[in-house]
């Protein structure tokens, strides 16, 4: 708590706060000493029907040295019930003063103090407001293990001269790294100012530049109105190069031109995507590629989505990454699930609307076999769940947010959107959808009030159609209900018809897969069971070379059946797959199945020493359950 700097001040300031508490007749006389009593959402502090964010002024410098962003954040509030307390997220932030803003433009320091910490959601900042508060300024600094930040050294980058720094907000890291309301359910803009150092840019989810600034200062503007996940900021020795008239992308020097062939059809995705749902509307695209430890494929942030370099293979067969994180500009980021237990509110639409990219960008027959890929992923992941968490609507209270980043949220959500088209028509779900795009732009989406839209717009007296769905056993049940629709694709045809000849005793060698493309490629080496032996492994690679492929997706698919089948010649390149790459969807696989045996998880250990301290948090921390890791 802070103490007024003048005895006048102090009677001013005084005055203002009691008359708060007696607008808001309130008989609380400082910071109450728990959340209060109804909450915007399980996972922030923020108040129902209380001060609430709306802009953020970002004033912030980076030191490479400590491992730490300090600064002020300046917040402008929405307070129509005079509430007496703005609830503010934080975690492991260390806060050294607090300044109230009012609309007559004078400030003073304000009274604060902090609520219980937890160990998932961390340390509410109550802040005492006057009458007249129109922003808080927050002078704070993070703390060096803030869970959003990953500092990395110059040889974890590509170009290996410079470190780099990404932000990984979602579900509930912004608070990390800004003191802030941090629930989808809370939108406003921001400003920032990011002083860097001069060698390095920095780059947000929001307006950016094409050139390094000489100074290592950057300004940045986003106005439109988005939640504190998709706050992200990436700093290193990064350029760019254009795509198109509205796409771009940046990366270290060393890998900008692959990505810019890579992502080359990024133009042409967003043509689509405005001719199925409406006008794009963030004026940019952009990607950044970041470096191999980013624990994501990619990350929706606005303007600039984030990728991991995994996705570069050099034959565009990874790009539907792409497709996925810009339809995310519409679902997710446009209309946004109003708290975490309703995540397949933004995945399972981006799913489908990723699939109709892709398909209209390569054929039904490519995106049918994304289609059925993410069918085989959805029945695995059941597998490993509990019943309750495979339910599309969540129940995540007293859990963190990422437990529900699963293929439930993505892939039974996309089926059962597919199963609504293939009920109702195509052509009359587009229009719905389209129309949901538009009248919920920038605004929050549970599942009941899609529900509640679906009935009224396209089953209403259809019951019928709505009986064929079975809606309830889809969002509130369990695992994969048996009218779930079936992806078919003849491309796959022909690796069932191959895959059997070799089960029959042809020589790999001879099987006819010219043409292949990496998802078939990926369909074959998912077929392999459990009595595959090593020998046949190693014919297989003799024949193929799985082990020295540059595609990430076989290389995780045959590592795994590698580890399975005990085919020690892959485990060299597996240790130096598991050193040098961070994506946690391929990690987690790999050590799982190397844990599942005595000798495979000293091997999963020995690795993981030497790995651990290159993955990000939100991937080692997952890893840390799987090897039972303690430091």
């Amino acid at each position: 708590m802070k103490i007024f700097e003048t005895s006048i001040t102090w009677f001013v300031i005084l005055l203002l706060i009691v008359s708060s508490a007696c607008q808001d007749t309130s008989t609380q006389k400082g910071p109450p000493q728990g959340v209060p009593g109804e909450l915007v959402d399980p996972h922030s502090s923020a108040e129902k029907g209380g001060a609430v964010v709306t802009h953020l002024e970002l004033d912030i410098s980076l030191d490479f040295t400590q491992k730490i962003i300090s600064g002020s954040a300046t917040l402008t509030i929405d307070n129509p019930q005079s509430k007496p307390y703005l609830y503010l997220d934080t975690k492991d932030l260390t806060v050294t003063g607090v300044v109230l803003l009012s609309t007559s433009q004078k400030s003073t320091t304000a009274t604060y103090d902090w609520l219980p910490e937890d160990s998932i959601l961390g340390r509410p900042l109550v802040i005492s407001l006057a009458s007249d508060t129109r922003a808080v300024s927050i002078q704070y600094k993070t703390s060096p293990t803030a869970e959003a930040l990953q500092w990395l050294e110059p040889g974890l980058t590509a170009g290996k001269l410079h470190p780099f720094l990404l932000t990984q907000s979602q579900a509930i890291n912004a608070r990390t790294w800004i003191p802030i309301q941090d629930s989808p359910g809370i939108r406003f803009t921001y400003a920032a100012k990011v002083k860097v150092p001069p060698a390095l840019m920095a780059l947000m989810s929001a307006e950016n530049p094409t050139e390094k600034s000489p100074e290592g200062t950057y300004t940045f503007k986003m106005k439109q109105p988005i939640p504190a996940y998709l706050l992200a900021l990436a700093v290193g020795d990064l350029a760019f190069k254009e795509v198109g008239p509205r796409t771009g992308v940046y990366a270290d020097p060393s890998v900008l031109n692959a990505a810019v062939y890579e992502f080359g059809e990024m133009e042409e995705m967003m043509t689509i995507a405005e001719g199925l749902y409406g006008p794009y509307a963030w004026e940019r695209y952009d990607v950044v590629v970041l470096p191999p430890s980013f624990p994501f494929g990619g990350m929706e942030n606005p303007r600039l989505t984030f990728a991991t370099p995994t996705v570069i293979a050099g034959d565009r067969s990874l790009v539907s990454l792409i497709a996925h994180e810009l339809a995310h500009s519409w679902s997710g980021n446009f209309v946004t699930n109003a708290t975490w237990d309703d995540f397949w509110v933004n995945e399972g639409f981006t799913v489908y609307f990723e699939n109709r990219i892709m398909e209209a960008l390569k054929g039904r027959e490519y995106s049918e076999m994304l289609a059925l890929i993410s069918y085989q992923d959805l029945v695995e992941e059941v597998k490993d769940l509990d019943k309750k968490d495979t339910h599309l609507k969540l129940g995540l209270h007293g859990r963190h947010p990422d437990d529900g980043m699963t293929s439930i949220a993505y892939d039974k959500g996309y089926y059962f959107l597919r199963l609504i088209e293939e009920t109702v028509g195509r052509e009359v779900f587009d229009a719905f959808l389209k129309a949901y795009f538009t009248e919920n732009a920038f605004k929050v989406m549970d599942t009941e009030r899609f529900l509640e839209r679906l009935d009224r717009e396209l089953l209403k007296d259809r019951p019928a159609l709505k009986a064929k769905l079975d809606i309830d056993l889809w969002v509130y049940g369990p695992g994969i209900p048996a009218n779930c629709p079936k992806a078919e694709t003849p491309l796959y045809s022909r690796v069932e018809a191959e895959f059997a000849a070799w089960q029959g005793g042809k020589a790999p060698a001879s099987l006819s897969t010219e043409g292949w493309n990496s998802h078939q490629w990926l369909y074959f080496l998912r077929s392999l069971g459990d009595e595959t032996t090593p020998e046949q492994m190693a014919a297989l690679d003799e024949a193929f070379h799985f082990t020295q492929s540059g595609n990430s997706e076989i290389q995780c698919e045959w590592y795994t059946h590698a580890v399975r089948h005990g085919y020690e010649a892959a485990y060299p390149a597996l240790e130096s797959f598991l050193t040098s790459v961070g994506r946690r969807k391929f990690l987690m696989p790999l050590y799982k199945e190397m844990a599942k045996t005595d000798e495979g998880k000293k091997m999963a250990i020995s690795i993981y020493k030497q790995a651990r301290s290159t993955y990000h948090p939100i991937s080692y921390m997952s890893i840390d359950k799987v090897l039972g890791w303690e430091e």
